[in-house]
Formats: C-alpha cells, sequence, structure tokens
C-alpha cells in the first residue's frame, strides 16, 4: 500500500529514464505564443498580476537593490507556482514535490547568499548573529542558537514547499482509493475531493509566494 501510494512521486518510467522531468516545462507550450504579441485579457490579467509582485517585493526591499532582484524574483515565483499548479492535472509528474527541485533553488540562493555578506559586508551580517537588547550572559548562547538558525535556512526553505506539495496529493490518492470500496458513497467522496483540488490549487499559490517572499527576507538581511 505505501509502495503504491508513494508511487505517484517517482520521477523514474518504464522506457525512458526519468523523462517525466520535462514537465517542469510543460508550461511553455501550454501557453501559446500569440499571447505574448498580440494584446489580450491574459496578457492584461498577467501584467497586473505582475506589477502586485512588483509593488508587493519593491515595498519588502525599499531601495537597498535595484530592480534586477525584482525581476529575478517575479520568475522565480512564477515558476515554482507554475510547476505547482501543474502538478495538480492528471498523469503529469509533480517535479515541486521533489526534495532536488526545491534543494536547487535554496541552496543556491543561500550560498549565493552568504558569499555576498561575507565578502561585502562581513560586520553588518555577524551583528545579526546577538539581536539587540541581548544580555550578555545570553550573548554566547543566541549566537550559537543565530547561527544554526542561518545554516539550516535552505533545508526549511525546501522541506516546506516539498512537504505541503507531498501531503495535498497523498490526500487526493488516499481519496480516491476509497471509491472502490465505497462506491455507494462516491458522490461525497467526489464533493470532498473537489473541496480538497480548489485547496489544492491555493496551497500552489501559497506556498511559492512564501519561498520568494523568504528569500527576500534573506536577501535583505544580507544588506
Amino acid at each position: 500500500m505505501l509502495m503504491n501510494l508513494f508511487s505517484i512521486f517517482d520521477p523514474q518510467v518504464i522506457f525512458f529514464y526519468q523523462i517525466n522531468w520535462f514537465s517542469t516545462l510543460i508550461i511553455l507550450f501550454i501557453i501559446p505564443q500569440i499571447y505574448w504579441i498580440l494584446s489580450s485579457r491574459i496578457i492584461y490579467l498577467i501584467n497586473k498580476f505582475y506589477s502586485m509582485l512588483w509593488f508587493e517585493f519593491k515595498i519588502i526591499l525599499k531601495n537597498n537593490f535595484n530592480n534586477y532582484n525584482l525581476i529575478y524574483l517575479i520568475t522565480l515565483f512564477m515558476y515554482i507556482m507554475m510547476n505547482n499548479f501543474m502538478g495538480l492535472f492528471p498523469y503529469i509528474f509533480t517535479s515541486s514535490s521533489h526534495l532536488i527541485f526545491s534543494m536547487t533553488f535554496s541552496l543556491s540562493l543561500w550560498l549565493s547568499l552568504m558569499m555576498f555578506s561575507l565578502s561585502k559586508n562581513m560586520i553588518f551580517m555577524l551583528a545579526h548573529l546577538v539581536p539587540q537588547g541581548t544580555p550578555f550572559m545570553l550573548m554566547f548562547f543566541m549566537v550559537l542558537i543565530e547561527f544554526l538558525s542561518n545554516l539550516i535556512r535552505p533545508l526549511t526553505l525546501c522541506i516546506r514547499l516539498t512537504a505541503n506539495m507531498i501531503a495535498g496529493h497523498l490526500l487526493l490518492v488516499l481519496l480516491s482509493s476509497f471509491i472502490p470500496v465505497m462506491f455507494s458513497f462516491y458522490q461525497f467522496i467526489l464533493i470532498f475531493q473537489l473541496i480538497l483540488l480548489i485547496l489544492e490549487v491555493g496551497v500552489s499559490l501559497i506556498q511559492a509566494y512564501v519561498f520568494v517572499i523568504l528569500v527576500t527576507l534573506y536577501l535583505k538581511e544580507t544588506n
């Protein structure tokens, strides 16, 4: 039962080895290219969404960083959100439910921020290890705690995204497995699955937003 349950997250198939990892790029083939050339309601909706994210991240960063940081953060948000959303469709591999997907972004971003802060602003980074107003007797203990919390940041980033995506998919698979057993109550199971699927759409959006917001806060601390 456990092997069949978790087989939906298996990145291997029978004929081609890990060919379903190409689902991370499937959104590029779904969106018609004419939408990027001609003006339409979809383009208007996407632009409004981009402008909302732009002002949201700009408020957090204020004037500490240039616009290239905002462009990268919006691109990262859209990429993670689209991968989370496409994983809700049947027979599409959910790449964001694997640690290798989220760890690629979290570890690379964390290492780049640490290298930047150590090379450009080491004193400011070390000052963050001791919060303001900490008693002298607790300073050494707080340095250890802050140092450990800084080390586990990439791990918490990737586990938060992966665990939330796995949990929703497992609930959907578990509910679908009860339909043959409780066929007389399949209407109620289908209604509950639809409600859970709507919840998963919100989770796919929220988890991408949380991931990028935390990266933005880590980016702000390095300045």
